[in-house]
């Protein structure tokens, strides 16, 4: 029994806890939430181009399925690979994957291949609005139409208005299997696939079949008709932006229209008006535009090649004019975009973007640990590989997250790789007088942390006079662009150039020929991180690395991340 103070402090308590409880009612709590998705993933017989092909669908989708979240909510997406022949997995391109490392969804890396007939549960949160794409990270599944849009909606006021939205995924397009191109690659000698047939704009393009005597070619395919962009005179559109283009460097512009650029890979920057856009693969943006011509028309909303010699037709697009036909063909040809090989436009337009004030993080001012990647070029027993520092990535048959929270013997090579190459051993502007390199899986291990610069160094192929523009994708974290240069990077003066005053924030940046871009990021995720090109067939040839911190951080991974390679063991005793 409780005497007289005991029973006058035990109310002034309970009278402080419901006011307490009353005020936080008062206040608005935005909750996040749980969305479900169950994918069943097939191959569907599809004509994106007007010729038919068969392509990697999700629930008879194609381009799949778009998600839409709101910062903070969690994801589930329940997916069952149901194609017979083949596995997969899906990559949640710009998700960092924050306490969640076994589900960035990389085979060998994260997790195990997802096999024919079975089931696994991706669970994540979308930690940080912004425009982001889902697609395959097997094999080359990304250019089977295997991907999608994820767009993640701010909990707070943006720093921009609109009146609309629209959405596209740009993407290149071969008529040629991704089987026949994976043998091509794997094969000695060397077959190369050539350019692609067309350029797609939101799963859509529109190959010439009269080329084509084939009978799967139907120019009247509603699959191949050209995406309408509707927009309202008058009216100003936030539009989204993405490339999962396999091969090609991409240039996006709209008839008449200028664009205002104000979000890069979920990152808000300085607005900078243009007329065109490079979109190099795994790269996306926001940009503004105002419907502000003339009404009684439709305009061309286009897609061309850049950094190769095109031999592929401009990707087309409508944009069409509310209350117009949707099929009203505008009256002009589309726009041409800059000369393919005008790096010198291509630089400075990368160069023009910065953070916006007052809403990114700044870089810290120096590293912990400084990388020179060295991307070259190279032969491995008569084989065509990519190689960097001299080391052709073969990820293992264990995944690697697995491997090192588990520390399984002999999964991977444990022998660090070189942080950095020779630049007296080696001559970037001509093709290497030793093209042969090794096979590899080693992984970089950093401090949790610790602050990593990377330098990305372009070189010559193994053809003369040829060097190649490479979109470098990390997973699991972002990072800032310092820089970008000409040449052979310099240790001791080209830091002295660094922007570390408002450098963007990015998750993809382009690496130009025979030059360098310098990048820095917080190794403060702890998990097992994919570094590599963008790009499906150099990727798949070995143009990568690995990085990995925290491992000891990393919570009980599921036994579905598990169930391959060396890891079996340690799921049974799970």
């Amino acid at each position: 029994m409780m005497d007289s103070g005991d029973s006058h402090l035990f109310t002034r308590v309970t009278w402080f806890l419901f006011a307490v409880m009353v005020i936080l009612a008062m206040v608005p709590v935005s909750e996040a939430t749980v969305h479900h998705h169950k994918w069943k993933l097939s191959y569907q017989n599809w004509s994106p181009d007007c010729m038919q092909t068969t392509i990697i669908s999700i629930n008879g989708q194609y381009p799949g399925p778009t998600i839409r979240a709101r910062e903070g909510d969690t994801l589930v997406v329940e997916l069952e690979n149901q194609m017979p022949t083949e596995n997969v997995v899906i990559h949640w391109h710009g998700i960092r994957q924050i306490g969640t490392p076994w589900s960035d969804g990389t085979a060998s890396m994260s997790q195990c291949a997802i096999l024919a007939g079975e089931t696994y549960i991706y669970r994540y949160v979308v930690d940080r609005p912004g425009t982001y794409f889902y697609h395959g990270h097997y094999g080359l599944q990304r250019s089977a139409g295997l991907y999608g849009s994820l767009i993640v909606d701010s909990a707070k006021t943006e720093p921009f208005v609109y009146d609309g939205e629209l959405s596209i995924i740009l993407d290149d397009w071969w008529h040629t299997s991704t089987y026949q191109q994976a043998v091509g690659l794997s094969s000695s000698p060397f077959v190369w696939v050539g350019e692609p047939q067309s350029l797609l704009i939101e799963g859509r393009g529109k190959y010439n079949c009269s080329a084509d005597s084939s009978k799967t070619c139907n120019a009247t395919s509603s699959q191949c008709s050209p995406y309408i962009l509707s927009v309202k005179p008058g009216k100003t559109y936030r539009l989204r932006i993405a490339s999962v283009a396999s091969l090609s460097a991409l240039n996006f512009l709209i008839q008449g229209h200028k664009m205002t650029v104000v979000q890069a890979d979920g990152h808000y920057v300085e607005p900078v008006e243009v007329e065109n856009l490079d979109v190099y693969s795994g790269e996306s943006y926001s940009v503004l535009i105002k419907a502000d011509q003339d009404p009684t028309n439709n305009y061309w909303a286009a897609v061309n090649v850049r950094g190769r010699k095109p031999n592929t037709t401009t990707g087309l697009a409508i944009l069409n004019y509310i209350p117009n036909l949707s099929t009203k063909l505008p009256t002009s040809p589309p726009p041409p975009s800059p000369l393919w090989n005008d790096y010198a436009y291509s630089k400075s337009l990368a160069k023009k973007f910065v953070a916006l004030t007052g809403h990114e993080e700044p870089p810290p001012m120096k590293p912990t640990r400084q990388l020179i990647l060295l991307n070259t070029q190279n032969k491995i027993n008569g084989f065509v590989k990519w190689a960097i520092n001299n080391i052709s990535l073969v990820p293992p048959p264990t995944p690697y997250l697995a491997a090192m929270k588990y520390k399984i013997h002999g999964a991977y090579d444990t022998t660090p790789p070189l942080d950095a190459y020779n630049p007296r051993d080696y001559n970037i502007t001509i093709p290497p007088t030793n093209p042969n390199a090794v096979e590899g899986n080693g992984v970089y291990v950093f401090e949790l942390n610790s602050v990593v610069d990377v330098i990305l160094q372009n070189a010559n192929t193994l053809n003369a006079n040829n060097s190649e523009i490479h979109p470098w994708h990390l997973h699991g974290h972002d990072f800032w662009i310092l820089g970008y240069g000409e040449g052979a990077f310099d240790p001791q003066k080209d830091p002295k150039k660094y922007n570390l005053v408002n450098p963007p924030l990015r998750n993809t940046v382009a690496l130009f020929p025979y030059g360098w871009t310098a990048l820095r990021f917080k190794a403060d995720n702890p998990g097992v991180w994919a570094f590599h090109c963008h790009l499906e067939a150099h990727f798949f040839m070995g143009m990568g690395v690995m990085f990995a911190e925290g491992i000891e951080r990393v919570g009980r991974l599921p036994p579905s991340a598990m169930g391959c390679g060396l890891a079996i063991n340690k799921m049974l005793h799970y």
